[in-house]
């Protein structure tokens, strides 16, 4: 069978499946909450790694910033969307760097999942960090440091979960052939 590459995907497919993404990525953030005293916890950063992984640095990073940032405009955090679009961005785009650069490195496809899992550490801490650093400005330094727990917790349990799920999917043939930056093979 022909081997496909993230430039045979045709580019109504590219858009539909960022499309696609950015609405996982509100959905997930606005749906699955669980309140904090300062903030809340959200699924979304799963669909955020999720995006990076799956649709590459360009268009994943795209469906995770507008993603995420509209679920801050409905949730009713419009000061937070801009921050938010960069960071969840960001943590989409060094997702894939990350991962990319690790199985480079790595070159068995059985330990991908350390990669993912490097990747999905790295990017979660710089959401933290990220978000540590707009409230700082925000609220001060104690604002932002009031919020490091429920924004770690967050990132471990979203980077986790998004491990998961990409263990979960990655071995399904018809998923690779419709995400080809998800595969495993080391270039």
């Amino acid at each position: 069978m022909k081997s496909l590459s993230l430039q045979s995907v045709s580019l109504s497919k590219k858009l539909a499946f960022t499309a696609l993404f950015a609405a996982l990525c509100c959905v997930s953030t606005i749906l699955i909450v669980i309140p904090l005293p300062n903030g809340y916890f959200n699924a979304g950063d799963i669909f955020v790694l999720l995006a990076g992984w799956c649709l590459g640095p360009l268009y994943g990073t795209a469906a995770a910033a507008v993603g995420s940032a509209l679920a801050d405009i409905w949730s009713g955090f419009a000061l937070y969307a801009p921050a938010t679009f960069c960071i969840k961005g960001l943590v989409a785009l060094l997702a894939w760097l990350v991962w990319s650069g690790a199985k480079r490195l790595i070159k068995n496809p059985a330990l991908d999942v350390v990669c993912r899992a490097v990747a999905a550490v790295l990017a979660e801490a710089v959401m933290v960090a990220g978000y540590f650093l707009f409230e700082s400005v925000l609220y001060g330094f104690a604002g932002g440091a009031a919020a490091l727990v429920g924004n770690t917790l967050q990132g471990v349990c979203c980077a986790v979960g998004g491990v998961a799920v990409v263990c979960a999917i990655t071995p399904i043939k018809a998923v690779r052939r419709l995400f080809p930056a998800l595969g495993t093979k080391n270039e």
